[in-house]
């Protein structure tokens, strides 16, 4: 299995606390060493770095854990292969263009009969079986709608309905995220945790790193964070159900 990692934040904010932590579950203190990737966005822009090999050996990797990109919405994700070949094609994220707007999707899970799913606009470029759902759930959402651009939270709901049906083919954790609202979607293992004020000491679980949130932000400062494992070992994180879903605005869970 692989394991993902999301922020979403209402100001700009780096995530470089929480990728040093997963940083290290790509291949040290985790198996998850057939490639890493991660994708910021600024305003309606995205920047994806990407690479297929062990996140804790990439120096890629280490400029991201240490230089503070700031994005308002983060999706990253470290593979254990699967479905695919280890290859840059096969790396998570995978982004399309809809409306006008870039959406990004990574998956953790393995599902059966996936190659049955349709699509049409969006076809995949790699063999996974994660970029196949997601051409399919794109898909889906333009065959729908059409070119006219739905409210995205109208969006986003007909995408939750579409991931029952998914749940039914295997294990589907999920983040997607148009760059403004970021949706998060669990059968098996999923947690998450907002921070505000006031703010604390955290301290990651896989390296002795701590960080006091509160010489890094403002009182007014709320960001959430998604991942597939707690990354750090003193605080309380929420433990998604099985079919459970959260939609975050800007940090703010709706």
């Amino acid at each position: 299995m692989c394991e993902l990692l999301a922020m979403s934040a209402n100001v700009p904010t780096d995530i470089c606390f929480s990728f040093k932590g997963l940083r290290e579950r790509g291949g040290r203190t985790g198996p998850h060493k057939d490639g890493w990737g991660i994708a910021f966005y600024e305003g309606k822009g995205n920047c994806t770095f990407k690479d297929p090999q062990p996140s804790y050996q990439s120096r890629i990797a280490e400029l991201v854990s240490d230089h503070p990109i700031k994005s308002k919405s983060v999706i990253a994700h470290i593979r254990q292969a699967n479905r695919g070949n280890v290859s840059m094609a096969n790396t998570h994220p995978f982004t399309r263009e809809l409306w006008g707007r870039y959406w990004t999707y990574a998956h953790n899970g393995q599902l059966t009969g996936y190659r049955d799913l349709p699509y049409s606009r969006f076809k995949p470029v790699g063999t996974t079986d994660s970029e196949r759902a997601f051409c399919y759930l794109m898909s889906e959402l333009y065959q729908h709608y059409g070119d006219d651009m739905p409210n995205r939270k109208t969006a986003f709901n007909f995408i939750r309905r579409r991931l029952d049906g998914l749940r039914e083919l295997g294990v589907f954790n999920m983040l997607l995220t148009d760059g403004e609202y970021l949706l998060a979607y669990c059968t098996s293992k999923l947690h998450w945790i907002t921070r505000r004020a006031p703010f604390s000491i955290a301290r990651l679980s896989d390296v002795d790193v701590d960080i006091d949130f509160a010489e890094e932000t403002t009182p007014n400062d709320v960001v959430s964070v998604i991942t597939t494992e707690p990354l750090t070992n003193n605080e309380h994180w929420h433990k998604m159900a099985c079919g459970e879903s959260q939609l975050f605005h800007y940090g703010e869970p709706v």
